[in-house]
């Protein structure tokens, strides 16, 4: 069973951002079915909030790409996918110029909670997991060792969050509908893919129902 204390757990989300949760996002043709059944934009609304009304820490683990990460001479199939299709793409690591509604940008509704002066927004993951950003050390200087985990999308980057922080001794409860990921054709769904594993690996899989449940509980 799930047991949330505002003092060692956070909930973290991964990539919440247009390219992925918007209509308008360069990927939505690709996870779109997936997101509206799962219900997943509002879900990780719904953690948002009530990690929020809870007191409870909230992370985000982003994914950006700058002008000199498509330099990169070799590439797995999705991230070649994602550098064609200009995905989360930035025009400089220092500069917000054409951030704004882009790609990159958060959800419009979930800059209430992410610009409120106190989610830690961590370096960005470059492939999939968080091995290339701080957010482990992010969580641990804050005494963090129990996770929330939802976000985008579900068999790559935030199956590489629960199995790297897995790894990283910290109890991970995956939120099995605040997440989503893509079908295609010729790879298949790789939403029930992630389930089977989070299934397998996970110290718990959840709903958002039982997430927020857990929060309030607190």
């Amino acid at each position: 069973m799930l047991k949330v204390n505002p003092g060692d757990t956070a909930v973290v989300i991964t990539d919440p951002q247009n390219d992925f949760l918007s209509p308008k996002g360069a990927t939505w043709g690709m996870v779109g079915d997936s997101v509206r059944e799962n219900n997943t934009v509002e879900n990780i609304e719904a953690l948002f909030k009530a990690a929020k009304d809870n007191d409870i820490g909230v992370f985000i683990s982003p994914h950006y790409y700058f002008p000199t990460d498509h330099g990169w001479k070799f590439e797995g199939t999705l991230e070649r996918v994602m550098h064609e299709i200009n995905m989360f793409d930035r025009k400089d690591a220092l500069s917000l110029e054409g951030f704004e509604g882009s790609g990159a940008d958060w959800l419009e509704r979930y800059k209430i909670y992410i610009q409120d002066g106190k989610t830690v927004v961590v370096s960005p993951h470059k492939v999939y997991g968080p091995e290339t950003n701080d957010l482990v050390l992010q969580l641990r200087k804050r005494g963090i060792d129990k996770v929330i985990l939802g976000g985008m999308s579900a068999n790559l980057c935030t199956e590489s969050h629960m199995r790297e922080l897995l790894e990283q001794g910290f109890e991970v409860a995956v939120v099995k509908d605040a997440t989503a990921a893509a079908i295609t054709p010729d790879l298949g769904d790789g939403y029930k893919s992630a389930l089977t594993n989070y299934g397998f690996i996970a110290n718990h899989v959840v709903t958002t129902e039982e997430a927020v449940q857990a929060m309030r509980g607190a």
